[in-house]
């Protein structure tokens, strides 16, 4: 007698959305619970007042994914020839990858800073840091279900994870020293981050993704401040060797975020060439000003934290981003209104 047909295994469609990394890092006990952290008390105070809900957004706005969320005229590919013969309903499916591209961005950005805080929690050494990331962790979370279903109900377009981006954020995540952590979420990506946002903000048409991303800046901005007041002092006397691999983290990280996170995967969507298209981008005057822009909040904080040494010094006049050393975070926030 046979046995009866047996259908194939089925794939596992929550098995192929999900990626597992092994991570180690020393996690710490804080026994001393009233000794307060300069300035890390007020913050978690500030913190606990300005708790939002993404719910309470007007989601009843209408949103048409195809009209442009930034003006056209800051399309940097407006003279490129395969651009220009893109019919008109190619070039709104266009601006609609292009802005979908740069919000799934922020949104697996978001889910690595949410990774990240829920480390520091473990393993930061202090009662008032482990506080404060704590609700760091509820805000990253936040800020993963807002720009979801941003994506999800006004664009409907989703994109996977920028590999250069992946390969940050698992740099982050895997090291084991607690003030990489710091370094790598909260001064550089979350400063770089802050000033996308800031320049989207300014730039946006779209009421709802302005509402969006105006809450989200009020947030980041106190994440930045954590991780200021959370390294300030702590790299003053660290040897040489080990200060070193923070110089090139930092170098490389802004390197990476410059000229690597430049929407690829829209040319090759769109059938243009990723080559020609990245050479447009990288040479743009519009673009290069907006990736300067970029850290307008990283280079000062790191002046703040020692790190913006002789050797960093070199690689930021190559870069052409030293001329923001001197401004101060506080006063963009006070002209984004979030301070």
């Amino acid at each position: 007698m046979s046995s009866p047909a047996t259908s194939p295994p089925q794939a596992d469609p929550v098995a192929a959305e999900l990626e597992t990394i092994l991570t180690s890092f020393d996690t710490s006990y804080v026994w001393r619970y009233g000794s307060l952290q300069d300035g890390l008390r007020d913050l978690y105070e500030k913190a606990k007042r300005e708790q939002w809900n993404a719910a309470a957004l007007d989601w009843t706005i209408q949103v048409d994914p195809e009209d442009p969320i930034i003006p056209a005229q800051f399309n940097p590919l407006d003279d490129y020839a395969p651009y220009r013969r893109l019919s008109d309903k190619e070039k709104r499916e266009f601006n609609h990858a292009q802005i979908s591209w740069q919000l799934s961005q922020f949104m697996h950005g978001e889910q690595g800073a949410m990774i990240v805080a829920s480390q520091l929690v473990s393993a930061v050494p202090w009662m008032d840091a482990k506080l404060y990331a704590s609700s760091q962790t509820m805000d990253e979370a936040r800020h993963v279900e807002v720009f979801s279903r941003y994506l999800r109900e006004k664009l409907e377009w989703e994109w996977p994870i920028n590999p250069n981006l992946k390969s940050l954020l698992d740099s982050i995540i895997l090291n084991g020293a607690w003030d990489f952590k710091y370094l790598g979420m909260q001064i550089l990506v979350e400063g770089l981050a802050m000033a996308a946002f800031a320049n989207l903000y300014q730039l946006a048409e779209e009421p709802l993704i302005r509402d969006v991303v105006h809450s989200v800046m009020r947030d980041e901005s106190r994440h930045v401040a954590f991780g200021v007041l959370s390294l300030k002092g702590y790299y003053d006397d660290m040897p040489a060797a080990e200060l070193r691999d923070r110089e090139d983290f930092a170098i490389d990280a802004c390197r990476l975020m410059r000229d690597r996170l430049i929407g690829e995967e829209v040319s090759q969507h769109m059938g243009f060439q990723a080559d020609e298209v990245r050479d447009i981008l990288l040479q743009s005057p519009i673009l290069q000003l907006f990736r300067q822009q970029l850290f307008s909040r990283v280079v000062p904080n790191l002046k703040r934290l020692g790190l913006l040494t002789p050797y960093v010094r070199e690689a930021f006049e190559e870069m052409r981003i030293l001329q923001f050393e001197d401004l101060r975070p506080e006063d963009q926030d006070r002209a984004l209104g979030i301070a």
